[in-house]
């Protein structure tokens, strides 16, 4: 016989006499701590049911045969019983080994977004974003150079996990080797497209806006890759616009080209740049309109940039029972007074 198993029989023989002798709570915390040492030795539950069933013969020499076999049934309903313990086990071990993974990567994404706003005498900034999982398909970017302007790139990868970071990372990159476009839009996501375009697979692919804000002449340009139209408020004649612009998601073609848009600015203007996490989010148990959002910018819009989008998002967290259902992200630029 197995030395592991005579050894482990001479053990449990004593744990269990001295249970059947005294019933005491010390039996108890003897078997207790017996079955650590089965755990630690990795002995299976159907390993000790023999266990068990020996000492008893070895015990009770006039066990009766009957219920010798019923142990034999017992052995052979933990046989099984092992096995899918031991599968639960390997899946459990593996789905924490994909959680571990995940969290690097979640962190790693992290790392990607920026970790403050450009800090200017003419706009102020404010952003919220927030994953509804562990990892993000949103992604945004501040590009500020030493030509005078700003650029603001708000992105939403069709995809999740772990390729999604690993795609936010080719494109921060890729917008930073191309930061001499930051003044032209419609350039910058050609680039970027051609890039993406050449490095992803063919079941990914991204929609961006990307603007300028030109701090000198107070013009913001803009132009789009598929990507959620946003807002524009004109203080002058207090009005709500959606920053429109046509274009095709990056990735599908190399050749595509982007159409620019401008808008002036003026004192009390803003844009509002959002991913469709923040369109598509719910209010209990129905699809919020548009019309709800300006709703809200009206309600915050007196406020500082980062109060407008933290508002807004606290708010619509609250209609959803704070439980996003997609990534949230908000950017708000406005013109300062």
């Amino acid at each position: 016989m197995d030395t592991k198993v005579t050894r482990l029989e001479l053990e449990y023989m004593d744990i269990l006499q001295t249970f059947l002798q005294y019933k005491s709570e010390q039996g108890l915390y003897l078997a207790q701590q017996f079955s650590r040492r089965l755990l630690e030795e990795q002995v299976s539950p159907e390993e000790f049911v023999s266990v068990h069933r020996s000492v008893l013969v070895k015990l009770f020499p006039n066990v009766q045969g009957d219920m010798l076999d019923a142990f034999d049934l017992l052995l052979e309903v933990m046989m099984g019983y092992g096995l899918a313990y031991r599968e639960h086990q390997s899946l459990r071990d593996r789905q924490l080994e994909l959680e571990s993974e995940i969290d690097v990567a979640a962190s790693m994404q992290q790392t990607l977004l920026p970790d403050k706003v450009p800090d200017t005498n003419k706009i102020d900034i404010g952003v919220v974003s927030v994953p509804a999982n562990k990892m993000s398909g949103d992604f945004y970017h501040f590009i500020q150079g030493a030509d005078n302007r700003i650029g603001i790139a708000i992105a939403d990868i069709i995809g999740k996990g772990v390729p999604a970071a690993l795609c936010m990372s080719m494109i921060k990159y890729a917008m930073d080797s191309l930061s001499q476009l930051s003044q032209q839009p419609g350039a910058m996501l050609e680039n970027v497209n051609r890039v993406v375009e050449q490095n992803i697979r063919d079941n990914m692919f991204i929609t961006m806006m990307y603007g300028s804000y030109d701090l000198q002449n107070d013009v913001f340009s803009y132009a789009s890759a598929g990507h959620e139209p946003g807002f524009f408020y004109r203080a002058e004649d207090d009005s709500f616009e959606e920053l429109y612009a046509k274009g095709i998601v990056l990735g599908l073609a190399s050749g595509t080209t982007y159409k620019e848009f401008t808008k002036s600015f003026n004192v009390g203007d803003f844009v509002v740049l959002l991913s469709d996490g923040v369109t598509e989010s719910r209010n209990h148990n129905r699809f919020i309109e548009r019309e709800e959002i300006v709703m809200l910018l009206r309600r915050h819009m007196h406020e500082s940039a980062q109060s407008i989008v933290q508002n807004i998002y606290e708010e619509m967290s609250k209609w959803q029972g704070y439980e996003l259902k997609d990534d949230f992200t908000m950017i708000v630029l406005k013109r300062k007074v």
